[in-house]
Order: C-alpha cells, then structure tokens, then sequence
C-alpha cells in the first residue's frame, strides 16, 4: 500500500510543478508521477528534508526537483525541435 501513496504523491508534485511551470508534462498522468518520482530524488539530493513530509516525500525539495526537471525536459525537447 506505500508503493500507490508514492505513486498517488509523485502525480501530485508533478502536476503542482506542471502548474508552476506553466507548461505540460509530456506523458500526461504517467509523466506527473514520473516527474514527481524523479523531482523528489533531485530535490533530496540537492536539500535537506524541511517542510511537511507525506507519503515518504518532503514536500518542498521534491517539489523544487521536479521544477527543476521540468525546466531541463522541456529546454532539451524545445532545443531538439
């Protein structure tokens, strides 16, 4: 049952990120929780755990990750057009 709140939490980030960024993930929901996944490993790399932590994740670095990856996926897809 962790593994779907993972999932569930990974989507959520993507898709706030998505927002922030103002454009798209590629991949729709699976690209939300991917983006999610991934911005959290970033973001937990590059900070400290602060902020409120769900579902194993702290919210605000995995956050501020998956904004990064974003901006990194949507740079090298406009770059590749």
């Amino acid at each position: 049952m962790g593994w779907l709140w993972s999932l569930i939490v990974g989507g959520v980030i993507g898709w706030l990120a998505g927002l922030i960024m103002g454009r798209d993930v590629p991949g729709g929901v699976i690209g939300n929780i991917i983006a999610g996944l991934i911005g959290s490993w970033i973001g937990g790399m590059l900070f400290p755990d602060f902020g409120p932590i769900v579902g194993g994740f702290a919210i605000i670095p995995a956050l501020i990750g998956a904004i990064i990856l974003i901006a990194v996926v949507s740079f090298v897809l406009r770059r590749s057009r």
